[in-house]
Order: structure tokens, then C-alpha cells, then sequence
């Protein structure tokens, strides 16, 4: 039913846009033969925003990995650093969740570990929607902040660090086999908000592929059993992503179409003193509306991203920020 709902929107839009198209043009057209400024800068306004509908369709359309339109798990790790690296690991959260809020995406909470003093060591969410790891995959990598810090009484510039992943839910179409021998299971309490309940049983699983040392962690329900089911979940998930990214290496190395990125694995920074810039160290695309992008206004980002795996080319030359 996702999958023919899906299939009906893609043909709908063409069809609309289409009627929309011819439209828009006969209005220029008719303007033209009668002098009307007016509908001929409409006309042309609708179809600057048309245009905009179709460029976003067609990398939609691009969405055809075999996870892309899966569900996806979104981790945030604090980098070194800690309140600083905390706070800007928690304000991550914060714009991932307000995009998936904004594109009508359902958010569950998995995991969260907060800091000492301020925002989180780390945090696990699970968001719901077709395209959710297209969209969410090219946000995978190290995301830099540099601001005055408000942990800093001499009010002094700081440079935070933290990282995110990103990886698909695997559905009844994927199979992944794990061995049991190779997964080690440790049962803790449960941290955070939950009354007296949280304190007294270790109801929090943790999981650990022992080949890889992948582990995940799974706290959000009352029920051990529960938290067992989707920690073996968010475990194969796991492996899942990583045989994907494995796959893609090796492409990308065969093809020689992958370029190492100067930083290391840094994709974006986020710069807010002494200017106002956020700007992506793939591709090039930057903006100084800061303020709008910690609200979840990502779109540009991701676009540019999934534009240049699927097009081709390597990261863009462009100088770094301080």
C-alpha cells in the first residue's frame, strides 16, 4: 500500500505539473499579445516555483537505493569536549527532529544519555516516513560548531564537535543474518526521565557484535523484552548500513570517482561569531540564515548532496571557515 501510494503521487505530479506547465506558459503568452506586465511577471513566478517542484521530483525520483525509502535511525554522539561538544550535540537533535517534523516524518525516541551539565552525550531516534533514509543518508559525517561559548565566563570562542549516523531500518524485504554467539548482551538501568521505575530494574539493553564492535543500545520502553526486540533490530540496521557503505567504497574505488575530503570525515560548519555561515565542505553550499538551518531548514544541503552522488563529481574546492 506505501509502495502503490507512492507510485500514485509521482504519476499525480506529473500530471499536475504538466496542466500546470501549459498553463502558466499560455498566460506569458497571452500577456505578451496584450501588453499585461502583470500576467507576465506572474506567469513567470509560477513557473520559477514549478521549476523548483520539478528539480525536487527529480531527485526524488533518485531515491531508488534499495533502503532509500526505508525508515532510519539518526544517532548523535558529542564529540571531545564535553559540556561544548554537548550542547551542540543536543542542538543537532533538536534541528534533525524539527526537519522530519517540518516533511511530516514521525519521530520516536530510543536513546538518550544526557550530559553532565548541559545537552547529551549521545541520542538514538528512529524517523518514519518513505524517503527518510534518502533524505537523512547524506547527513552521515562530522558536523562542526564554532561560536561564543555560554559556558564561557571570559566569553572566549569555542569549537565544538559532534557526530552523526545514519543508518536504514531494515524491513521484511532485507535479510540480515546474525549469529547469536557473535552478539554479547548487557542489561543496565535505564537513564533519564521515568519516575521510580527506571531506577530499580535493568530494563536498558545493550547489544555488541563482536566481529565489528558495532553497539547499540535500546532504553526507551519499560519492558526488557520489548527493548530486546528493537536493540536486535537497530543491531541489524546496523550491519545492514555497513555492508551498504561497504558496497559503496568499493564502487567508488573501482570507478575512481571518490576523493578523500581535506577535513576528514567533517561534511559541514556551522559558524555563528564572529559571522553568521553555515556552509558545506562537499559541495560548496553555504548560507548565512544560520538561524533558520538549526530550525531544520536543510533542504539545500541535502539536495546538493544527493545532486552530486548522482551526477557525479567529486567534493567542491571551497576554503574552509574559521
Amino acid at each position: 500500500m506505501q509502495e502503490r501510494t507512492a507510485l500514485e503521487d509521482s504519476l499525480g505530479a506529473i500530471g499536475r505539473i504538466e496542466q500546470e506547465l501549459e498553463d502558466q506558459v499560455t498566460l506569458a503568452e497571452l500577456g505578451e499579445a496584450e501588453n499585461d506586465e502583470g500576467a507576465i511577471v506572474e506567469a513567470e513566478t509560477a513557473l520559477q516555483k514549478l521549476k523548483g517542484e520539478v528539480e525536487r521530483r527529480q531527485l526524488e525520483a533518485l531515491l531508488a537505493g534499495e533502503a532509500d525509502a526505508n525508515d532510519t535511525y539518526l544517532e548523535v554522539h558529542a564529540g571531545a569536549g564535553g559540556t561544548e561538544s554537548q550542547d551542540w550535540a543536543n542542538m543537532l537533535l533538536r534541528m534533525y527532529t524539527r526537519w522530519a517534523e517540518d516533511h511530516g516524518y514521525k519521530v520516536d525516541w530510543l536513546e538518550e544519555t544526557e550530559g553532565e551539565e548541559a545537552g547529551i552525550k549521545s541520542a538514538t531516534i528512529q524517523v518514519k516516513g518513505r524517503n527518510a533514509y534518502g533524505w537523512l543518508k547524506t547527513e552521515n559525517g562530522v558536523h562542526r560548531l564554532v561560536r561564543i561559548s555560554p559556558f564561557d565566563s571570559n566569553a572566549r570562542r569555542h569549537t565544538s564537535f559532534a557526530s552523526v549516523n545514519v543508518y536504514p531500518v531494515v524491513d521484511d524485504r532485507i535479510v540480515v543474518d546474525v549469529k547469536e554467539s557473535d552478539v554479547r548482551t548487557d542489561t543496565m538501568r535505564s537513564g533519564g526521565a521515568g519516575g521510580q521505575h527506571v531506577n530499580k530494574t535493568e530494563s536498558a539493553i545493550r547489544l555488541t557484535h563482536i566481529p565489528t564492535n558495532i553497539a547499540v543500545v535500546c532504553q526507551n520502553d519499560r519492558s526488557q523484552h520489548r527493548n530486546r526486540a528493537q536493540a536486535w533490530q537497530m543491531l541489524r540496521a546496523r550491519l545492514y548500513e555497513r555492508e551498504l557503505k561497504m558496497r559503496e567504497e568499493k564502487a567508488a574505488a573501482e570507478n575512481a570517482a571518490k576523493t578523500e575530503i581535506g577535513w576528514g570525515h567533517q561534511i559541514r560548519s556551522y559558524v555563528l561569531q564572529p559571522y553568521q555561515m553555515v556552509k558545506d565542505l562537499r559541495t560548496g553550499v553555504s548560507t548565512s540564515n544560520t538561524g533558520a538551518v538549526l530550525d531544520g531548514d536543510l533542504d539545500q544541503f541535502m539536495e546538493a548532496t544527493l545532486a552530486q552522488r548522482a551526477f557525479g563529481g567529486g567534493p567542491a574546492q571551497v576554503d574552509d571557515v574559521d
